[in-house]
């Protein structure tokens, strides 16, 4: 019974094998490929982004900050992510980042081409091609076919916030694996600039 048992636990831990079962669902959760790049010294990261952070200090005027999540660059044509999660199905974007990101994707349009995407996820496994997320696209913010929402439309004590609230229903729900053909098409277009 032990080897039976241990033979069943070597199986289903396998880390190798390319498909977990989810018995509550009775559903093949796929793995993607090996990823293709790594944090290998994580300490090293996390201590560079302390730094980081040691740079603002109290008695400077200036305070606060945001990063890009994700920047691509290929033969002059860029593609940008920007991850968000969702808290009671909605993402909170800060007013000036998003000005900063409408004015990134307006001036490198006008130069080249630029794909600029938010994008929704609950806690995620990226790994896994078949998971959820929510996208849009800076286009359709700037055509207004995502509203820029700054108090919560479905809370009665609403107060305009220095952020813009974005519903999921408004996003398009798309799988990892679509995201990353979108990212590839991109950079196949790119090919011909």
């Amino acid at each position: 019974m032990v080897s039976e048992t241990s033979d069943f636990l070597d199986t289903f831990y396998d880390k190798e094998n390319p498909a977990k079962i989810n018995h509550n669902s009775n559903q093949i959760i796929r793995k993607s490929s090996k990823a293709k790049y790594q944090i290998f010294d994580e300490a090293e990261f996390t201590r560079g982004r302390e730094v980081l952070g040691d740079l603002i200090v109290h008695g400077m005027i200036a305070s606060g900050g945001t990063d890009i999540d994700w920047l691509i660059e290929h033969r002059g044509g860029f593609i940008i992510l920007e991850f968000k999660g969702f808290h009671n199905d909605k993402i909170n974007i800060a007013k000036g980042q998003m000005i900063a990101y409408e004015k990134l994707h307006e001036k490198l349009n006008q130069a080249t081409k630029c794909y600029l995407y938010i994008v929704g996820c609950d806690d995620i496994d990226f790994s896994n091609p078949d998971s959820t997320i929510w996208i849009f696209e800076m286009n359709q913010w700037k055509k207004g076919a995502i509203p820029k929402n700054t108090s919560d439309i479905y809370e009665n004590d609403s107060k305009r916030q220095n952020k813009f609230i974005v519903y999921r229903e408004y996003m398009d729900e798309i799988s990892v694996e679509k995201l990353r053909d979108i990212v590839d098409s991109h950079w196949k277009e790119f090919e011909k600039i």
